[in-house]
């Protein structure tokens, strides 16, 4: 019997990862940035080559500033406003991914914001979707077997959140596994949607919410109580309600918390995201280990990989670094995601039985 493979980039990439928050309009080659701008009269980039290009995108994001962060997508939702534009970057999206051992990804996006060029909610989401298929099975041809679910996100500070949900729930049977809603939280509470959260329940429907990222305690709250959402997006502010005066086994849990760890609410954590937006001070700061160790249900995701430079693959080494997990910790932390997918049980149960568990049974050796 071998022992475990090493815990470095080139392992953890061979390792099969489930991703539950990627967004679509964040995670953008910079080359296919400046051609799609070229081939859609787009003259307002930063940068005029590639590498210049993806280093704006991620100094810019570095802000500290979840609504400076969020400015620098004015320039990849600009060009992704044509059938060719969302399909291929769809199509780049699901090749990546799986390129980097990603075998199961939940990609969300905003279709509201795809309607400049003439393009109906019904067409953007179809363009999407056929971009998807189409880089499932490119990646397959390089042996790289990835299945991507499709989420629909809402604006929160606009007004199209019921119109969106009700075009979740017409796509669901062709490849759209749930909804969102994201943007600023400051000001912007998941309340203002309510009719779109009821509609979604009323019609069995998934949905997650971003919430406390920026805003604090109130946020997730809210996003439990009164909307009723399957997982939590980011929900890094869970802290606030957790004290720790001495040793991990004396933590004290309020109300809140208690009932996320108790009702096994997912919490889709970005950390490198999250160090970007000033959600969390920085990488040893971030509350993924505490969360962790107390057996929260912990997810690990890009969130934005364009804007924070990074892959999962990426991701999961800094954990391993700043926190020292091991194989069976990047497994837990995979499995979690897969049970926590918006697609059916029997779906998530082949998947982690039959490609997470086994190879993830070769890396521990």
């Amino acid at each position: 019997m071998t022992g475990p493979a090493p815990l470095d980039l080139a392992s953890i990439r061979r390792a099969p990862k489930a991703l539950l928050h990627d967004h679509l309009d964040g995670g953008l080659r910079p080359a296919t940035v400046l051609e799609l701008a070229a081939d859609c009269g787009y003259d307002e980039l930063p940068a005029s080559d590639a590498e210049s290009l993806g280093a704006w995108f991620r100094d810019a994001a570095d802000s500290g500033s979840l609504e400076r962060y969020l400015e620098t997508f004015a320039h990849t939702v600009a060009v992704m406003q044509t059938p060719e534009g969302l399909r291929r970057v769809a199509r780049e999206c699901a090749v990546d991914l799986a390129a980097d051992g990603v075998v199961y990804a939940e990609v969300r996006f905003a279709p509201e914001q795809h309607l400049e060029k003439g393009l109906t909610l019904d067409e953007v989401v179809e363009h999407t979707l056929a971009g998807f298929r189409e880089g499932e099975a490119i990646a397959a041809e390089q042996g790289n077997v990835i299945r991507v679910t499709c989420l629909l996100t809402a604006m929160r500070h606009a007004a199209r959140s019921r119109e969106i949900a009700e075009l979740t729930v017409r796509f669901r049977d062709a490849g759209v596994g749930g909804f969102d809603i994201a943007g600023a939280e400051a000001g912007f509470p998941p309340t203002r949607h309510l009719d779109a959260f009821e509609y979604l329940r009323a019609n069995h429907a998934h949905f997650t919410i971003h919430a406390g990222e920026a805003f604090g305690l109130p946020s997730i709250h809210e996003a439990l109580a009164f909307c009723g959402c399957d997982r939590l997006g980011h929900g890094v502010r869970i802290t606030d309600d957790i004290s720790v005066p001495g040793d991990i086994e004396d933590a004290q849990l309020g109300l809140v918390a208690n009932y996320v760890r108790d009702m096994r609410v997912p919490l889709e954590l970005c950390p490198s995201s999250n160090v970007q937006t000033g959600a969390v001070p920085s990488l040893d700061k971030h509350p993924f280990d505490l969360l962790a160790r107390l057996r929260f249900r912990v997810t690990v995701n890009t969130d934005n990989r364009l804007m924070s430079d990074t892959s999962m693959s990426e991701e999961m080494l800094k954990l391993v670094d700043t926190f020292g997990y091991g194989w069976s910790d990047l497994e837990r932390f995979t499995i979690n995601a897969m049970k926590s997918a918006f697609i059916p049980f029997p779906d998530r149960l082949k998947i982690i039985d039959e490609v997470i568990k086994p190879r993830y049974a070769v890396l521990v050796g």
